[in-house]
């Protein structure tokens, strides 16, 4: 089978599902109406209720929701085959994910903009609102603490990478205070700012070794303390990302992010077109080696390895904690809650064929020995190599150099990433703030209190002792993460419905 007419089929029934099948959801079981006043509007505070364009807010969705889980979990769930793989990212986005997102959308915004948690104490009752809220509280602790450690990684192992993604962060700002305070355009200064953001790629790529030496002299000579300092760096930011307004980072941050997005994979598939590499790795393999002889069974662990790809429950809270809050009417929710879910879709399934016949190109010791067993395949190095790669692999159809590719990769994931942490931050705090309300502790109704105590818990977890050195403590817990998710994505699809 030729990975090409692999893309084409799913981006083709990705489509057709957004033609009809969304249509059907809006009008008939959701029944979209813009008479009704939405929690944007009516609690408007400048700070977390802001009425927003509904381009914009899909910029902020899809970046939020896209973060680096949907291209790990397709890279390590092929050691099973890639048919299972494409099928679950095919079936699962259309009928369970797209169907999530905007489930959990549409029901925060008809209770007030009120997060899936404490929406769930008027539909089932007070202690499953409890329950809930503490699942939420431990899943997106993991959350902040693994993808602090994974951007740290990703800085420390592609330098090049660290220019354009700081440098975005400021600007971001500047983009934020021109749109909101002068009234001006979103549009022309993000895609300025685009074209900005390749031509640091280019700077950072052809530097790569003066940033390791300036990363080396700053946070020290070991990778170990290296990444350490990123993580320390990294929840600093989350924190203040997430006090500020959402109009001064999140949104124009998350718009510029979506356009990097959209153009990275335009040219992953436009690459994959080009080079179409046939699928020369197994169809379809039961049982994953494992080092113990036992295996590892395809079902069911595939569901909660592709997660994040398929159907997630942390997609309901982004939906409930902070879009619900910017949707400025109803009948936006069809194209962010069901069409940014198509869009994750679309990296999931760009994700398994670069990991695949991409990866099966350039893999130094064949795809075989790479994924020769599951301790092989899931370790992190593991599966961020085998995606950046075979991406590298679809960039060079379109002529760019391998040293340019893999930093364009990395950036693009990186920046994913980064987007999700902040987003969950902020989740968090609405979180701590709902259980500072039931149990009457005022002081966390506060939002900086509320940040502290979000950061500061993932500081905990992040810091535990780990056999993965120093910064991976949630590595620790995040085999949980994947049936905590789908715990979580099936006590909100029951919310729903």
């Amino acid at each position: 089978m030729n990975s090409a007419v692999i893309c084409v089929f799913v981006l083709s029934f990705f489509a057709l599902a957004f033609r009809f099948y969304s249509r059907w959801l809006s009008r008939s079981v959701f029944c979209l109406d813009n008479s009704r006043v939405c929690p944007s509007v009516e609690h408007e505070d400048g700070v977390d209720y802001v009425p927003t364009n509904r381009h914009v807010l899909f910029g902020h969705h899809f970046s939020s929701i896209a973060g680096a889980a949907p291209i790990v979990g397709p890279a390590v769930a092929v050691i099973w085959g890639w048919v299972p793989a494409v099928l679950w990212i095919t079936v699962g986005v259309v009928f369970a994910g797209a169907v999530h997102d905007m489930g959990a959308l549409v029901i925060s915004m008809r209770h007030g903009g009120r997060s899936i948690g404490d929406v769930t104490a008027k539909v089932i009752g007070p202690r499953s609102r409890v329950l809930f809220l503490i699942i939420i509280f431990f899943l997106t602790m993991m959350v902040l603490a693994v993808f602090a450690f994974v951007i740290g990684v990703l800085f420390t192992s592609y330098p090049g990478a660290i220019l354009p993604v700081l440098v975005e962060i400021p600007v971001a700002c500047w983009v934020g205070w021109w749109a909101f305070k002068k009234s001006g355009s979103l549009l022309a200064p993000s895609l300025v700012v685009l074209f900005g953001l390749y031509f640091l790629i280019y700077i950072g790529a052809t530097t790569s070794d003066s940033a390791a030496s300036l990363q080396a002299s700053i946070l020290g000579p070991e990778r170990a303390d290296q990444i350490l300092g990123w993580c320390y760096f990294l929840l600093i930011y989350a924190f203040i990302a997430s006090v500020l307004p959402v109009w001064l980072l999140l949104q124009p941050r998350d718009f510029i992010n979506s356009h990097q997005l959209v153009v990275g994979l335009g040219a992953l598939i436009v690459g994959l077109m080009i080079v179409h590499p046939p699928m020369d790795v197994p169809a379809f393999q039961a049982v994953a080696p494992t080092a113990d002889g036992m295996g590892k069974h395809w079902f069911p662990l595939l569901f909660v390895t592709i997660a994040c790809g398929a159907v997630s429950g942390f997609h309901g809270l982004v939906s409930s904690g902070t879009t619900s809050k910017q949707i400025e009417k109803e009948s936006d929710a069809e194209i962010i809650g069901y069409g940014a879910m198509l869009g994750e879709g679309t990296l999931a399934l760009v994700a398994t064929l670069a990991a695949t016949a991409g990866f099966a190109v350039v893999a130094e010791n064949g795809w075989e020995a790479h994924f020769k067993s599951w301790e092989a395949a899931n370790g992190l190095p593991a599966k961020l190599t085998a995606f950046v790669e075979g991406s590298g692999v679809f960039l060079g159809g379109l002529g760019i150099p391998a040293s340019i590719g893999t930093v364009v990769v990395a950036v693009l994931v990186i920046s994913f990433a980064a987007t999700s942490l902040d987003t969950a931050t902020r989740v968090q705090r609405f979180v701590v703030q709902e259980l500072g309300e039931i149990y009457e502790i005022k002081v966390l109704s506060n939002r900086y209190v509320a940040g502290l105590v979000a950061v500061g818990s993932a500081l905990f977890l992040l810091l535990a002792a780990s056999p993965k050195g120093p910064g991976s403590g949630g590595l620790v817990l995040w085999p949980l993460f994947g049936a905590g998710n789908q715990l979580l994505a099936g006590l909100t699809l029951l919310v729903i419905s």
